[in-house]
C-alpha cells in the first residue's frame, strides 16, 4: 500500500497509425494498473511517443512539414487512439520535450563522469545526392554472405545473416537511389563492453524477466558485448550533442529516457519530486514491451540507468506479436488493422479488450487474432453469458419487486462460491495471468448461470405463492452479476462503469468481493452490450482490404522451394519493348506480343486478353524470359513468357511487369 508502482509502454514510434499489434501491450498493462488501482494502490502509468531520428525527420520532408508539426499531429492521433481502447494514461507525453532534454543530457554527463562513454572513428555509408551518412535501414544492397537481392544494411531477410552495411554488394541508398560511398565520421559509445558484471548480477533477479528472455540475454552476455553507438550526424532530428556542432543522440539513447521525462513531467504538473519517488526503495518500475525490442530494454537501458545513478526497473514484462488469421500483419496481405479501421466498424474496443485479455499470458507468445474465433467468444461468453445474467433477473425484479433487492439472502452457497475464487484470481492478475483468470470466471459465470436453469424463475414468475423465492433467487443473480463483474472490471472498465450506474453502487473496489447487498434498490436495466453483428466483421475486412489492393478472396500461394543463386543465373530475364499486339482469334485468353529485346524480335502469346487492351499495350516496355524453350501452339510458337502478377484468383487481376522509365529494350536483369 506504501509503494509507488510506475508502469510504462514501449513508446509508438510518431511516424504512424496504432494497429491492432501496438494495442496487445498497451491493453495489457491497463487491464494490470485497473487491477492494482482497485486495491487502492499507488500506481502511475506513464507512456509517450517516440519522436526522434531519420524516418521521422525524412518522412516529415516528404509530407513538407516540418517535424515538429508531423509529431504533434500524430501524438494527438495516438492518444486518441488510446482513450478510444479505454487506455488511461496518466500521462502520455513526447520525447521530444524540454523534460527529456533535461534528463538526456543529466545522464549523459552522468555516463561521462564514470567513465563510460568514449570517442571512436568509424566508416559509414554516405548518400551524397542526400549529404548524409544512411542508418542502416536506408540503405539496400546484395547479401555478401548468400547473395540474396534487396536486403538492409543490417541483415539478411533470407539467410538470416547480420553484417556491416558497407559489407552490403551493389549497395544503393533508399532515398535518393544513390550509391553511396564510405565516409569515416567520430561518434560517441556507450561502453555497454564494461558493464557485463553488472548485468551478470541484474539478470540474476528471478522475477528480472521472463525466463526464456534471460536465457537470450545470457546468450548475448556469453558471447560479448559491443559498445553501443549513441550519436548520429547531421542532418538528424533530435537533441544535438553537447560541445559538438554536428553530433546527435541516437533515438535509442533518448527514447527510453522518454519514460523517465514523461513521469518527470507528471511529477512537475502534480506538485510531485520526481527523482525522489523514481530513486526511492518504495517505488517499483515496470516495463511492458515487445519481443522485439528485448535487448534495448534488458542490456543497454538497465546499464545506462545504473552508471547514471538511477534505479533499474524491477521486471520487464515481454509480448508476442500479433498475427491475424495466423498471419502476419501486413499491408500487403491486408492483415495490417489499424486502431481506427476497427471503430469505423461499430465493434466496441471492450470486444478486442476482453479477446486479448482471453489470449493472454505471462509468456512471450504470439497472440493469432481469429476473426471466427473473435466474434464466437465475445458472443459467447461476454455477452451470452456474462451480461445475460443481468438480463434474466432484472424483469422479474422491476415487475414484481420495485427493483429492490431482498432484506435477507438465506442460502448464501452460490456467492460464496464465487468469492472463495478471490484469492486465485487475484493471483492470476497479479502474475498476468488473464487468459488462465478469465478460464477461471468464466467457469464462475457458468455456475450462475446453471443456477438459474435450476430454479427456473420464469416459472416462479407465474406463481404468486413462489414470489418470495423468485425475490430470492433474483437477489442472488444481481449480488453473483455484482461479484464478477468486479473480478472482470480490469478488463471491461466502461461496462463495469455502466453496471456500477445499473446497480446504483460506488465505484467498485477488490474489496468489495467481501460484502453483499441487501435490502438494495438498483436502477431499472438498460442492455449494457450487444453481440456482434458478423456484417461488423466483414466491414472490417472490407474497409481494411480498400486500403490495401487486397480483396478478402484472396488465396496466398506458398513460396516456392528455394534455389541457388546458381539457378537464378539461369534464368535470363530482359527488357522487352512491345512493338505489336493483337487478339488471337479463336482463343478466349490469349494476346499475342511481338516484342523487341534489343539484338532480335520474339513473338510471344500471353494469357493476359482478358485484362488488357492490346492497343495500350503497344509502345510499353515490359520483362520476359529469353531463354525459354519455345513451345508449339494451336495459334503459332510463343518464344517466351512476359512476367505477370497474379493471385491464384481468377477474379484477382493480372499485372504485367513494367521497368522504370530509362530502361531500353535487350536490357538483361540482374
Amino acid at each position: 500500500m506504501n509503494k509507488n508502482i510506475i508502469v510504462t509502454c514501449a513508446l509508438p514510434y510518431a511516424n504512424g497509425n496504432i494497429h491492432l499489434g501496438h494495442l496487445i501491450e498497451h491493453i495489457q498493462s491497463d487491464i494490470w494498473v485497473r487491477f492494482h488501482r482497485m486495491q487502492d494502490h499507488k500506481c502511475f502509468f506513464i507512456c509517450a511517443d517516440d519522436t526522434h531520428g531519420t524516418p521521422i525527420m525524412l518522412k516529415a520532408e516528404q509530407l513538407g512539414i516540418s517535424p515538429e508539426q508531423m509529431i504533434t499531429k500524430i501524438h494527438s492521433e495516438h492518444l486518441n487512439d488510446f482513450k478510444n481502447f479505454e487506455i488511461e494514461y496518466d500521462n502520455y507525453y513526447s520525447t521530444h520535450s524540454p523534460e527529456s532534454q533535461e534528463l538526456v543530457y543529466k545522464i549523459y554527463h552522468n555516463l561521462q563522469n564514470n567513465h563510460k562513454i568514449s570517442k571512436k572513428t568509424i566508416n559509414q555509408l554516405f548518400d551524397e545526392t542526400k549529404q548524409m551518412f544512411l542508418p542502416d535501414r536506408f540503405v539496400k544492397g546484395t547479401c555478401p554472405k548468400c547473395r540474396a537481392l534487396d536486403q538492409y544494411g543490417d541483415s539478411c531477410e533470407v539467410c538470416g545473416a547480420t553484417y556491416s552495411p558497407i559489407e552490403l554488394i551493389n549497395s544503393y541508398s533508399t532515398i535518393s537511389g544513390s550509391k553511396p560511398v564510405i565516409k569515416s565520421s567520430e561518434h560517441y559509445f556507450f561502453n555497454l563492453s564494461e558493464c557485463v558484471d553488472f548485468l551478470e548480477e541484474w539478470l540474476n533477479n528471478d522475477n528480472r524477466l521472463p525466463i526464456e528472455a534471460k536465457n537470450k540475454m545470457q546468450e548475448w552476455l556469453n558471447a560479448g558485448l559491443q559498445d553501443w553507438d549513441i550519436s548520429r550526424d547531421a542532418p538528424y532530428f533530435g537533441f544535438k550533442i553537447p560541445n559538438t556542432t554536428d553530433k546527435y543522440f541516437y533515438v535509442w539513447l533518448d527514447a527510453p529516457v522518454g519514460y523517465m521525462s514523461s513521469f518527470k513531467n507528471y511529477c512537475d504538473t502534480n506538485n510531485l519530486d520526481f527523482e525522489k519517488i523514481w530513486n526511492s526503495n518504495d517505488t517499483e518500475i515496470y516495463h511492458f514491451i515487445g519481443k522485439d525490442i528485448l535487448y534495448f530494454h534488458a542490456l543497454f537501458w538497465p546499464a545506462v540507468l545504473n552508471y547514471s545513478g538511477y534505479k533499474t526497473p524491477n521486471s520487464i514484462f515481454v509480448h508476442g506479436f500479433l498475427t491475424i488469421n495466423g498471419q502476419k500483419m501486413s499491408k500487403s496481405r491486408g492483415t495490417f488493422i489499424s486502431a481506427n479501421t476497427y471503430l469505423t466498424t461499430g465493434l466496441s474496443p471492450t470486444f478486442y479488450r476482453y479477446y486479448i485479455a482471453a489470449k493472454s499470458s505471462n509468456k512471450i507468445e504470439d497472440i493469432d487474432l481469429s476473426l471466427e474465433d473473435f466474434v464466437a467468444r465475445v458472443n459467447s461468453e461476454l455477452v451470452g453469458k456474462f451480461i445475460n445474467i443481468a438480463a434474466r433477473s432484472s424483469s422479474f425484479l422491476n415487475k414484481y419487486f420495485v427493483n429492490k433487492l431482498t432484506k435477507h439472502i438465506y442460502n448464501i452457497s452460490l456467492l460464496e462460491l464465487i468469492q472463495n475464487k478471490k484469492t486465485l484470481i487475484h493471483g492470476l492478475y497479479l502474475n498476468r495471468e488473464y487468459s488462465k483468470a478469465l478460464k477461471e470466471i468464466m467457469l464462475l459465470v457458468d455456475e450462475i448461470n446453471l443456477f438459474v436453469d435450476n430454479t427456473k424463475p420464469w416459472l416462479l414468475a407465474k406463481d404468486d405463492n413462489k414470489h418470495e423465492e423468485l425475490h430470492q433467487i433474483c437477489s442472488i443473480l444481481i449480488n453473483a452479476f455484482r461479484l464478477i463483474t468486479i473480478y472482470l472490471k480490469p478488463i471491461i472498465p466502461s461496462i463495469a462503469k455502466q453496471i456500477e450506474k445499473y446497480l446504483n453502487i460506488k465505484e467498485l473496489k477488490w474489496h468489495d468481493l467481501d460484502t453483499i447487498l441487501y435490502d438494495h434498490q438498483i436502477n431499472k436495466y438498460t442492455h449494457l452490450l450487444n453481440r456482434i453483428d458478423n456484417t461488423m466483421v466483414d466491414k472490417l475486412i472490407e474497409i481494411n482490404n480498400n486500403n490495401t489492393t487486397v480483396t478478402k478472396t484472396q488465396q496466398y500461394e506458398e513460396i516456392a522451394e528455394q534455389i541457388s543463386i546458381d539457378d537464378f543465373n539461369k534464368i535470363d530475364l530482359r527488357i522487352a519493348k512491345i512493338i505489336n499486339a493483337k487478339h488471337v482469334e479463336g482463343s478466349d485468353k490469349l494476346i499475342q506480343l511481338t516484342l523487341d529485346i534489343g539484338n532480335e524480335i520474339r513473338n510471344v502469346f500471353a494469357g493476359i486478353k482478358s485484362h488488357y487492351n492490346p492497343n495500350d499495350l503497344i509502345g510499353k516496355h515490359t520483362v520476359m524470359i529469353a531463354n525459354l524453350a519455345p513451345r508449339k501452339m494451336k495459334f503459332g510458337i510463343s518464344e517466351g513468357m512476359v512476367l505477370a502478377g497474379s493471385f491464384n484468383d481468377k477474379n484477382s487481376g493480372v499485372y504485367i511487369l513494367h521497368p522504370d522509365n530509362g530502361a531500353q529494350a535487350g536490357m538483361r536483369i540482374r
